[in-house]
Parts: structure tokens; sequence; C-alpha cells
């Protein structure tokens, strides 16, 4: 029997699932970070940690092995795959919009890949410019570990670099920028790189013939686990942030909105990304809390609250804003109507997403999967359901890591 392993590496840990050829899970681990704001060497450090935990008769299996990451997330490194800076995160928003790019370029962002690259360029040293080699994002990076050959990406993670998805190309106002030396070579997602290094296989008793293929992004890798599959099937992540991904037979990229569209073979996935989400409840609830509260919520009933739930000032979708500021005033001294007011408006900004998708041409929306940790609350389920006025299914897996194993089995045909 052969064995496929996904690795998920999310905002405040990592996942790996381990299936068989046809899909059923045969093995499950799962590490958090070792500090609330990790690096490479923390993301390193947890790779390992959730390798350890396969047990010998998985691992003795492993035929491939993909990871998908953050998107926009991203290291830049020397020559020798070592990070020359702290990573910038998938939220970071210091470059502001580029202004080389094309409106209609899912890197016209201030938080896109392209934008931390220029930010670079624009603010490090002299000397360590000088050694700069590879721009990576973290699933690519974490993924050169396992095989050693630094500078491949796939064309998920590549979309916010400027990668051209249509043409699959990078486009000539890209490779005239400063920054082009340090991009990467784009395959599809889980394509075959190459095998698995020989200390790494037998340090953790893998399989030395297994190979290493190229992943995609979290939201991605959720909306392959979830079960979505035809065109008019969205699926909503309810992680730390709110991700929204709609299968549509055309793509879709409106910068004012924070709308791009990912390559999924032959099809496309439009949506985007709000830093609402899990995140903000967890700034102000624990997990606890959260479930004893929403227990306390009546879904019937309006909380009276109008609130944009956002940590910092900062929007990337439905409203594409560095600078739009939270709005999460009234705070009412009475916890169970805070977190109502929170959930509510968490679910309009979804419905407002929804919206501009069919407005600009990707629905109609005939049926929302969920995933992520949020889907286990039914009383969001019960807001969302109220604001959206669409069906929801629980997905099939809400795991982003089981999406990245179907990609290493071969499961899910991306070119």
């Amino acid at each position: 029997m052969t064995n496929y392993l996904g690795i998920d590496f999310g905002t405040s840990g990592a996942r790996a699932i381990a299936i068989d050829a046809v899909g059923q899970v045969v093995g499950e681990a799962r590490c958090q970070y070792p500090s609330p704001q990790p690096d490479a060497d923390a993301w390193r450090q947890t790779l390992w940690a959730l390798l350890d935990q396969l047990p010998t008769a998985i691992g003795k299996r492993l035929t491939a092995i993909a990871i998908d990451g953050t998107s926009a997330t991203v290291l830049l490194c020397d020559r020798n795959n070592a990070p020359l800076t702290q990573p910038l995160l998938y939220n970071d928003a210091r470059g502001g919009v580029p202004t080389a790019t094309p409106t209609t370029s899912p890197a016209h962002s201030a938080t896109s890949s392209l934008s931390k690259a220029l930010w670079w360029l624009n603010n490090l040293p002299h000397t360590t410019l000088e050694l700069a080699h590879f721009l990576t994002h973290q699933a690519d990076w974490l993924s050169s570990l396992l095989h050693e050959q630094p500078g491949i990406s796939d064309y998920n993670n590549a979309l916010k670099l400027g990668y051209d998805v249509q043409t699959l190309s990078y486009p000539s106002w890209l490779a005239d920028l400063e920054v082009s030396p340090w991009l990467p070579r784009v395959l599809p997602p889980g394509a075959e790189i190459a095998p698995i290094q020989p200390e790494v296989a037998q340090r953790f008793g893998l399989a030395k013939s297994c190979i290493i293929k190229t992943g995609t992004t979290d939201s991605i890798a959720a909306f392959l686990a979830s079960g979505a599959s035809v065109p008019g099937d969205a699926v909503t992540s309810l992680g730390s942030t709110l991700v929204l991904k709609l299968l549509s037979p055309i793509a879709i990229n409106n910068a004012p909105s924070g709308i791009y569209s990912h390559r999924l073979g032959q099809q496309w996935l439009v949506g985007g990304a709000s830093n609402t989400g899990g995140a903000v409840l967890r700034h102000y609830f624990s997990d606890a809390e959260l479930r004893s509260l929403s227990a306390q919520i009546d879904p019937t009933q309006p909380s009276g609250l109008d609130y944009y739930p956002l940590l910092s000032p900062g929007e990337r979708f439905p409203i594409n804003d560095p600078a739009l500021v939270p709005r999460l005033t009234p705070q009412p001294s009475d916890k169970t109507r805070f977190l109502h007011g929170l959930l509510e408006g968490m679910a309009q900004i979804e419905a407002l997403g929804y919206k501009k998708l069919t407005a600009l041409g990707g629905g109609p929306v005939k049926q929302i999967y969920t995933a992520g940790g949020g889907a286990q609350n039914t009383v969001w389920r019960r807001l969302r359901s109220q604001a959206l006025n669409i069906p929801l299914s629980p997905s099939i897996h809400t795991e982003a890591a089981y999406g990245t194993a179907r990609l290493a089995a071969g499961l899910i045909a991306l070119h």
C-alpha cells in the first residue's frame, strides 16, 4: 500500500495528513509553532517535528509529499537557500501598492509577494541585497528543505508575484524589474520536483524513493479538500482569516476589490482574502469562551451592532484598502452581545464578498462549502446562512492538509 503526505503551514501552526491511493486518511499529526511570531527557523523546526510524529509504517510507504503555505508569505534567501531576512507575512502591507504593476494584476496590492520583494529592494542594506538570490514563498522554502532544489514554485503561490496564470509565464513588465533575477521557476501545483534528500529520508525513516511535489496556497488546499467540484461551488475558509473561493469558468481579476483568480487546471478559482476572521475572535476570547458564549447567542435576533472586525487598519477583500479603519464600537460590556456583533460583522463581509464575485461575472453561487476552524461553530453558521441566503454545506474534509495530500497523490490533476 502506498501513502501520500500533505502538509499545511497556516498562521498559527502546521498539520500533516497521510492518505492512501484512494484518499482515505491513514495518519495525522499537528504542531504549533514554537513562538507566536515564527521565523524561518521556527518553520523548519515545525516541519521536522511533524515528520518525527509520522508512524514508521506510514513513512516507509510514502510515495510523495506536497506542502502548502500562507499566500504571499515570503523569504529572501542567498544562493545556499539560507534566509537573509525575517519572513514578511501574508498581511504585511508596508511596501504599499507597487506602481509598476498593471491594475488588473493580483500583484497590484500592498500585501502581494511582489510588493514585499520591492520593499526589500528599497530598504535592505546593499550588502544584504548583494547576497540575495531566491525570492521564495513559505511553501516553496519548506519543500526545498526536503529536495534541496531552491528557486521552484507553483502557479498558485506565484500568482501574487505577478506570474501570468493564463499564459503560464512571467509578463514582460515583471521581467524588467530589478527583482526579476530573484523570481522562481514556476510549475503546476502537484508537479514532481525531485526525490527526497537521502539524509532527510534516513533521519525520519521515510521511503528513499519518495518524490517531493510542488504545493499550493493554504486556501487553495482547503478548497481541494472540501468536495467542491463544479462551477458555482464555493468554499469559505473560516480560519485566522476569512477566505472566499468560487469555482468559475472564467478568470476575474479586480484589484480595487482585492479579487484575483487562481488557475485550477482548466477552470478558475476566483476570490479573495479578508483580514477579518478567527484571529480577531481569538484576540478577544479564549477557545472556551468562544464555545460557551456562542451557545448563548440567539441568531434569530440582531445584535444591534454594526462592526467591520479587524485587528488593525488595512483590508484586502472585499474592500482593498490598506488604510481601512476597523469598526468595533460601541463595545458592550455584555461579552455575548459583543461576540454576536463580531460574528454578524464577519457574516456581512462574507456576503459582500460573494455579491462582488457574482456581480463581476463569477457566479451565480449555488453552494458554499465551509472549511477552517470556524466551520465547527453552529451559531456562526446560522448567522452566515441568514446573511448569505445560499445553501451551506460542511466540507468533506476541513483540513487544508487533506487537499494537499490529494495533490501529492495525483487525485487532482492540475497540469
